[in-house]
């Protein structure tokens, strides 16, 4: 469900603790810290994050990721339109709490902390926050109002302030953001199986099951028409997907497949996503629906008539079921 709030409240995802109150943090156990956004947990991520672990492991310390809600692009430029992410915050919380992470602190991106000084951000928030054994993180970090801050000062104040620095390697970083870019583009242009193999694992997403013109259910292929209540989350191009959905109440996912797009058979004038279920007939109307998607099965088309559609179906159907083993 969407993460709404995130004053004055811990969160627990065993083993991994959220700290959403900046405020009220722990005393943590030096603490090794990284910093960044993690947009997609992908696998270019998870090289920073191995790291990240396995040095507090080495100092007997705690491992601390330090993230940003909203993005600080809302914030700090005009492109708020823009933005698409590939998590929302409570997705990423979900990826971040399976790689063995102590912990994750979201901290609120306001004006006020876009506004720090350069020297503010290292003594007044890393420094006082965190009282960090060691920062890893990358040699482009920019921090600070207008962006002022550098590796170069954290470098300058680590002896001052007692801490050790370790920077993310170029080739490291430029995996990280070529492959981010690569996965973004790859969705868009429905070549999920592209995405999953860059992220790690595959794409998905949740949404609130409502009401359509129930067309499907007269076909044969009753549909669960998902709205998504997070405008910035990125979903993939039009087509139609081999998926596996689960229902919030259910402790498993469901075969099925999707159709993004603009039902040109039907009517054509609204973008919606629907997810066919297999051997499932039960009320999900206003329940959340998580979607991972697998495989694109074909482009959408727009058939002569309603029959042709079906037998079309028919096929998507067998295709789907064959590839989600």
């Amino acid at each position: 469900m969407p993460v709404r709030s995130t004053q004055n409240r811990q969160l627990s995802l065993r083993p991994m603790k959220v700290h959403f109150d900046i405020e009220k943090l722990p005393a943590f156990t030096r603490a090794v810290i990284t910093i960044g956004t993690f947009d997609g947990v992908h696998n270019g991520h998870r090289q920073v994050l191995a790291k990240l672990t396995e040095r507090a492991q080495e100092v007997g310390g705690e491992s601390v990721i330090v993230t940003f809600h909203p993005h600080p692009r809302k914030v700090v430029t005009s492109a708020i339109l823009g933005i698409r992410l590939l998590n929302t915050l409570e997705e990423r919380l979900k990826l971040l709490s399976e790689l063995s992470v102590d912990h994750v602190v979201v901290v609120p991106f306001t004006d006020a902390f876009a506004n720090l000084t350069a020297d503010q951000y290292i003594s007044d928030f890393l420094v006082k926050r965190f009282n960090p054994h060691t920062i890893i993180t990358g040699y482009d970090h920019q921090f600070g109002r207008d962006r002022s801050g550098n590796f170069q000062l954290l470098e300058k104040m680590a002896a001052n302030h007692g801490y050790r620095l370790e920077e993310i390697p170029k080739h490291v970083l430029e995996h990280i953001s070529i492959s981010s870019t690569r996965i973004r583009e790859a969705l868009l242009q429905s070549e999920i199986e592209k995405a999953n193999l860059l992220l790690g694992y595959p794409f998905f997403f949740s949404g609130i099951v409502v009401h359509g013109n129930k067309i499907g259910r007269t076909i044969g292929y009753p549909t669960a028409n998902l709205r998504i209540e997070d405008a910035e989350k990125l979903v993939p191009g039009n087509g139609i997907y081999a998926v596996y959905a689960q229902p919030h109440h259910y402790d498993r996912a469901l075969k099925g497949m999707m159709s993004i797009g603009f039902r040109p058979t039907v009517d054509g004038k609204n973008r919606v996503i629907e997810v066919n279920l297999f051997d499932f007939d039960e009320d999900i109307y206003d329940q959340l629906l998580t979607v991972h998607v697998h495989h694109h099965l074909r482009s959408e088309k727009k058939f002569e008539n309603l029959p042709a559609l079906v037998e079309q179906l028919h096929v998507d159907k067998a295709n789907s079921q064959q590839l989600l083993l």
